[in-house]
């Protein structure tokens, strides 16, 4: 299943998609309803991680797909959004259909 550059995006994808969602609406929230920020401290840290891997992951499926740059950051900028995952899942199935 990993023995693609485009198999690794797509999960470096989805885990850091997760990873995000856990920090924001599980670790912030504990951070400051409960006064727990030992958590922010973990999952920040693992989403930045994360975050540096889809980056590097991005930029590998770009040229080995020969994506344009105007995709590649349509899919940087779905990052930066929560459940952006999602579209860059949707973006990836559109553009294999081309």
């Amino acid at each position: 299943m990993l023995n693609t550059s485009f198999s690794r995006f797509r999960l470096i994808s989805l885990i850091e998609g997760l990873s995000y969602l856990i920090l924001v609406f599980i670790a912030m929230p504990m951070k400051y309803l409960a006064g727990n920020p030992y958590l922010v401290k973990v999952v920040g840290m693992a989403h930045g991680v994360l975050f540096i891997l889809f980056c590097i992951a991005l930029f590998q499926v770009m040229f080995k797909c020969k994506w344009n740059k105007g995709l590649g950051f349509q899919l940087f900028v779905y990052s930066l959004i929560p459940f952006g995952f999602l579209l860059i899942e949707k973006a990836i199935k559109n553009q294999n259909k081309d």
